[in-house]
């Protein structure tokens, strides 16, 4: 009976969500892990170029569609909800459809280079863009309905999938950068496959679409998408002035650059699930023009999350050594990698607040407002980045120019959002650690009861 209540209580949202983020972190590790021992560093800094390129771009059809979706998907009757989704999907196929073709009219270019990293882009991005689709809106729609336990499998098929088909070409020693890149689509459109057949894509609601939630989502989506595009910009602008600016040394320094962003996940796992369960709540608050508890679920998620990564950060910042070990191999202990995961690992712990501000700022209907904030925090990080390889000569001066790209956004995020909520930034702390409290104080309980 026991093993049951147990169980059932392991089944709430908030533990399937804090799950199935760590998972795929742990999944993720062990792909990067293999590709470290694996590839030339050469090699690894164009996959990672790659990736870096198509999530950017991929960015800009999640950005229009998957926030607006949880928000006017959530909680709306089912007439509603299904010309939402409905409306998803006839823009979802027009945004692919438009980058596939941009895409083609690209290929001629292909006879005036001989970069890499833009013959492959050209090469890969069109067919791997094309079979991600139905993935992609099953995924939005699971965490618009909370049904983090699909969302879970979804994610372990893609990645357990990738992992499997990597690892067969290590064994017969047959991975190369054409190789991953052909695994990738044949990834991408085997998970697609799956979940068109599950139903969890709902391509039935197609035909439900109508002017008016278009609209509605268009609207919406002109300002989230740019959000979303920045936010991207503002994670992949390492990767692309590191490339640029360091020369012939630039694609050994990605790869290097790429092994403490990839140990950050510590940080993401968290964070994700706490804003994927926190996202919905803050929104049907909103809508109920309850701002008071708008507020409070903000302080609550954030403030608890970020009192509670204080010693994993610090755990962090002194194993940096193991954990750079582990992950890239003997090779990357001692470089400049190690200080760069202690440096990012010095203020992690304040990255809710940042993330919380922003999607505060999507709730209460002020996607502009938070599009202006990415924006500034872009260009703060571009600044600072380019200061920084020109005083340190390396990805230290990078790593060090995150920590003013963070304070801006704070800064920005606080400022704007303060005009609309009534709250003060040191109450994530107070409500966090009260929390913090209040949790231990019912564990405490429990034991003791039990």
């Amino acid at each position: 009976m026991k093993l049951k209540n147990i169980i059932s209580k392991l089944r709430n949202r908030h533990f399937l969500s804090l799950f199935g983020n760590g998972a795929m972190a742990v999944l993720g590790m062990v792909l990067a892990g293999i590709l470290f021992r694996s590839m030339h560093s050469d090699d690894l800094g164009y996959w990672f170029f790659f990736q870096s390129i198509f999530v950017l771009l991929d960015t800009f059809r999640s950005g229009f569609l998957q926030v607006a979706l949880i928000k006017f998907y959530t909680g709306a009757e089912k007439v509603k909800a299904d010309a939402v989704l409905g409306s998803v999907w006839y823009l979802g196929i027009i945004i692919t459809g438009i980058l596939v073709i941009l895409n083609i009219l690209a290929v001629p270019l292909l006879n005036f280079t001989d970069s890499t990293g833009v013959i492959i882009t050209i090469q890969w991005f069109g067919i791997t863009f094309l079979c991600s689709l139905p993935s992609n809106i099953a995924s939005w729609v699971l965490q618009a309905e909370q049904r983090f336990d699909k969302l879970l499998i979804l994610r372990v098929i893609n990645q357990g999938l990738f992992i499997v088909m990597v690892l067969l070409m290590v064994i017969f020693h047959n991975l190369t950068l054409d190789k991953i890149l052909i695994i990738n689509a044949v990834c991408m459109l085997v998970v697609s496959i799956f979940c068109l057949f599950k139903g969890w894509t709902h391509l039935d609601t197609f035909k439900k679409r109508t002017k008016e939630s278009i609209s509605e989502l268009f609207h919406f989506g002109k300002y989230s998408v740019g959000t979303t595009i920045s936010s991207n910009l503002l994670r992949s602008s390492d990767t692309f002035i590191i490339m640029i600016v360091l020369g012939t040394a630039g694609p050994a320094a990605v790869a290097m650059y790429n092994i403490p962003m990839r140990l950050m996940e510590i940080i993401e796992i968290p964070l994700r699930s706490f804003l994927a369960t926190g996202m919905p709540s803050m929104s049907e608050a909103f809508n109920k023009n309850n701002k008071k508890e708008v507020v409070n679920i903000m302080q609550k998620y954030g403030g608890l999350l970020t009192i509670a990564l204080i010693p994993i950060c610090l755990i962090a910042i002194l194993l940096a050594d193991l954990a750079i070990g582990i992950l890239g191999g003997g090779k990357y202990v001692g470089t400049e990698a190690v200080t760069v995961y202690r440096i990012f690992m010095s203020f992690a712990m304040f990255f809710p607040i940042d993330r919380f501000l922003g999607v505060t700022l999507d709730i209460i209907h002020q996607p502009r407002i938070n599009f202006y904030k990415v924006l500034v925090m872009l260009a703060t990080n571009i600044a600072f980045d380019f200061l920084g390889l020109y005083l340190f000569d390396g990805i230290l001066g990078v790593a060090i120019a995150t920590f003013f790209t963070f304070l801006s956004g704070v800064l920005f995020g606080y400022f704007w959002l303060k005009k609309y909520l009534d709250f003060r930034l040191l109450s994530f702390f107070t409500v966090g650690f009260n929390e913090i409290k209040q949790l231990y104080s019912q564990l405490l309980y429990k034991n003791k009861a039990a």
